[in-house]
This record gives C-alpha cells, sequence and structure tokens, in this order.
C-alpha cells in the first residue's frame, strides 16, 4: 500500500484532515454585546416609560425610580434561580434578560442622578433617605426573591 503523499506524512505542518474553519465574528462576543444591546434597550424603554407615567414632583421623594430598582432586584433574584438552578437555558437568555433587559430597567445612573438633583435642590434629607432606602431594599428584595424561588422549587420537587 502507499501513502498518497508521503512527503507530508509526519511532518508538524502537514494537515491532519479538512482545513479549519475561519473563526466568524458571531462565534464569539458578538450575539452577546447584540443581546445585551437589544434587552438594553427594551428595558430602558420600559424605565423611560415608568418615569413618564409616574412622574415625580421637584425635590420629591424618586418614588418611581424606587420601585423600578427595588421590582427589578426582585425579578433578579428570580430570574438567577431560575436560570442556574431549574432551566438550561440557552447561552444568549442571560445577557439578554439578566444584563441586559433588566440592566436597563433598573440602572445605578437614574439612581445617582436622582440623588443628585435632590442634594442640588436643598433636599439632603430626602437624599439620603433615598439613596439609603433605594439600597437597603434593593438588596432585600434580590435576597427575599432568591429565598422564596428556592423554597417554591424544592416544595415543587417533593
Amino acid at each position: 500500500m502507499s501513502v498518497p503523499h508521503p512527503e507530508r506524512v509526519g511532518t508538524p505542518d502537514a494537515p491532519a484532515g479538512p482545513s479549519p474553519r475561519r473563526a466568524s465574528p458571531w462565534d464569539g462576543q458578538v450575539p452577546v454585546v447584540a443581546m445585551v444591546a437589544l434587552g438594553g434597550a427594551l428595558g430602558a424603554t420600559a424605565r423611560y416609560a415608568a418615569a413618564r407615567l409616574w412622574p415625580v414632583e421637584t425635590g420629591g421623594f424618586p418614588w418611581t425610580t424606587f420601585w423600578v430598582n427595588v421590582s427589578g432586584c426582585a425579578v433578579i433574584g428570580v430570574f438567577m434561580v431560575v436560570v442556574t438552578d431549574v432551566w438550561a437555558a440557552h447561552r444568549l437568555v442571560r445577557p439578554f434578560f439578566g444584563t441586559g433587559v433588566l440592566g436597563g430597567f433598573t440602572t445605578f445612573s437614574t439612581y445617582a442622578v436622582d440623588g443628585q438633583r435632590l442634594l442640588d435642590g436643598g433636599h439632603p434629607a430626602t437624599a439620603f433617605a433615598y439613596l439609603a432606602a433605594t439600597l437597603c431594599a434593593a438588596l432585600t428584595a434580590v435576597g427575599l426573591a432568591v429565598a422564596v424561588t428556592r423554597r417554591a422549587l424544592v416544595g415543587r420537587r417533593r
């Protein structure tokens, strides 16, 4: 039996089979970035709509942003339990919904701007109360959502 190309057999630069396919940008981070951008646009639009539907008077406690951030954190808690403990989601679900939609909906920038506006408007007590209450309520919401979701799922598995 003869070897088709004896000069290539055993040489390190000889191809082992078909040449490898060229990497496409869609194989890497491009789809992830696209999903984050799409989800972020949806989440930010929802947050903007909430601010337009429930405006806050100048110098008043920013209840709309407060409740958007707290409810969004609760949804993040439920979502993360579901995608990590229950559902083997597609690799783009978490970037789209978790980082994009919920990241665009709950936003540190609006929280910070609201606090700064209260300070600039001469309402330091309201600013401090808002900043502290949002942080405490958001962390509590995500923690409770994780605990309640896990408990509900354990009861369902029995």
